[in-house]
């Protein structure tokens, strides 16, 4: 199995040992020079750390665990990695065949378990298995949509012995990784897009999976068209970049909101028509003809209609297309934007950024001062909730892959130990990882982690004592009754004390400013928690069911 990981240039595991996975790590004992065995502290964190690994560097990402409550504490990260096309391979230990179907201590039906989320799982039982279902977990996972596979490894297999020959597997007969592009389908494309007075892309994260960031941007530059990003999207353009009109969706901002619902033709590339994204898919773009670019074909017309479907890998159907446009010059059109975008800093970005100085820090000021410090390079990697909006909002991206976050599942937890993944996958990266208190101890114990592996990311805390984005709900949705979401907390700083990470709490502006220059000053992990305004609210906020270009701008401002 190590030989087989090698050949498919692994260099990093993220795990946790246990009685059924013994032999997998004491073959691991002798190949320390050639992979680096990450101990997380909780098998989730392993799933989780393999994510953020894979997100940034393009690699697939490895978790390793033992048999039962090993692998069933990996589920949540394979199927976060399965909903948001992360390619990441979970080796299990099992326990040996002739007790396989016996109830024997920690067995568990894992393959059973994680078919449904997975690209593939399989179990292996000879060690003449081991070399063909390591290379086709690997091929699997990477190609076409990427996303999780999951290797179930008998004992008896893990000690079996043979001579071990390593073959690469580039073909699988029932699998077809991306369709072939579709001239007609090109050619019809190519020509709504040139009859178009009104045109519209948005952008998602197919364009950074397929590395087609670069034909991403020829193709709008030769026909001026303005574009958006998904969640998962965001850092295929860079944020300064004119063509980049912003985020999409129901903390989107207001510019591709609205006018998803005032183009003559909305192009999506790479992007999966999320709820989060349409609304009210009954209201969405119904003006607009739609053309839709993916790699997988069940998503095409799934969500949303096409009017035309433009099936195969972005990086070589972009420029198909955008070999066949006529340019063009949508001066008008764009500058339509810029009454939206105003609007939006006067009533949600302005009181965000420059707040009375008596008022409490807030959320947004916070992520913009830490992004302004941490150079154009950085990573954001965010857990979910109010931090996780906050953060893709008013951070700032230079550089692709640069975005970490739980998208389609929306995990708690998974900030902390992704944030440790993205730093293994890129190490020469600045990883700011933005958390709330809920989210942070829900997988606060991957803190040994970067403990004991010395591992520098920014934890910056966005401590609201509250479930933030649960409160926001309530005080819109359900008559201010908040219902299980005040938070006692502890004392963060001393528990990042406790694991010999440097700290420092912040809950005026002055001490901010402080605390964020000597967070960067240091190369080392850093804890910064902040004390923020416990009644924060995210906006711009689309209401679930509404339309997408309903628009809530603050407390009193309902579109």
């Amino acid at each position: 199995m190590i030989f087989a990981l090698i050949s498919e240039g692994v260099d990093t595991i993220f795990g946790y040992p246990g009685g059924q996975v013994i032999p997998l790590y004491d073959s691991l004992y002798d190949y320390g020079q050639d992979i680096r065995h990450i101990l997380v502290r909780h098998e989730q964190g392993a799933t989780h750390a393999a994510q953020g690994y894979a997100r940034v560097s393009g690699k697939v990402g490895v978790a390793l665990v033992t048999s039962g409550p090993g692998a069933t504490n990996t589920i949540t990260g394979i199927a976060d990695a399965m909903m948001d096309s992360t390619p990441i391979v979970v080796i299990s230990g099992q326990v040996p065949s002739p007790l396989l179907g016996t109830d024997a201590f920690q067995e568990i039906d894992v393959i059973g378990i994680t078919q449904p989320i997975t690209k593939w799982a399989y179990q292996i039982r000879k060690p003449e298995e081991i070399a063909w279902a390591v290379s086709r977990a690997f091929y699997i996972a990477s190609t076409g949509r990427p996303g999780p596979v999951v290797l179930d490894f008998t004992k008896d297999a893990q000690v079996g012995t043979l001579d071990y020959k390593y073959s690469k597997v580039t073909h699988i007969r029932s699998y077809q990784p991306a369709p072939e592009p579709e001239p007609a389908s090109i050619a019809a494309a190519a020509d709504i897009i040139n009859n178009a007075m009104r045109p519209l892309a948005l952008v998602g994260q197919g364009v950074i999976l397929g590395g087609a960031e670069r034909e991403l941007k020829l193709f709008l530059e030769k026909a001026d068209i303005p574009a958006a990003s998904t969640m998962l999207g965001l850092s295929a353009m860079p944020s300064g970049y004119r063509l980049n009109k912003g985020m999409l969706g129901m903390h989107g901002n207001v510019g591709p909101n609205r006018k998803t619902n005032e183009c003559d033709v909305l192009i999506a590339i790479g992007m999966r028509f999320d709820d989060r994204v349409t609304g009210n898919p009954e209201f969405y773009a119904r003006q607009a003809k739609i053309i839709h670019f993916d790699i997988d074909l069940s998503e095409i017309g799934k969500n949303i209609p096409a009017d035309i479907a433009v099936p195969g890998d972005v990086k070589e159907t972009l420029p198909a297309v955008t070999a066949l446009l006529k340019p063009a010059v949508h001066t008008e059109w764009i500058s339509k934007f810029e009454p939206d975008e105003q609007e939006e800093y006067d009533k949600v970005i302005a009181p965000m950024l420059n707040p009375p100085a008596d008022a409490p820090l807030n959320m947004g000021e916070v992520v913009h001062r830490v992004a302004q410090a941490a150079g154009k390079d950085a990573v954001l990697v965010t857990d979910v909730g109010q931090n996780q909006m906050m953060g893709v909002r008013y951070f700032r991206y230079d550089c692709t892959r640069s975005v970490v976050t739980s998208g389609g599942l929306g995990t708690m937890g998974f900030g902390l130990p992704a944030a440790i993944g993205a730093k293994f996958g890129a190490p020469e990266r600045t990883v700011c990882l933005f958390v709330g208190d809920g989210g942070l101890q829900m997988t606060v114990q991957e803190l040994g982690t970067i403990m004991q592996e010395h591992t520098n990311v920014k934890i910056i805390l966005l401590n609201n004592r509250f479930l933030g984005m649960v409160r926001q709900w309530q005080e819109l949705f359900f008559n201010k009754r908040y219902s299980a979401t005040t938070m006692e907390n502890p004392n963060f700083t001393a528990i990042a004390e406790a694991y010999n990470i440097k700290s420092r709490s912040a809950s005026t502006r002055a001490e901010l400013s402080e605390a964020i220059a000597e967070m960067f000053a240091l190369d080392e992990a850093f804890l910064l928690a902040v004390e923020v305004a416990t009644d924060s609210m995210v906006y711009p906020m689309v209401p679930a069911g509404a339309a997408i270009s309903n628009i809530i701008m603050g407390d009193d401002n309902n579109e």
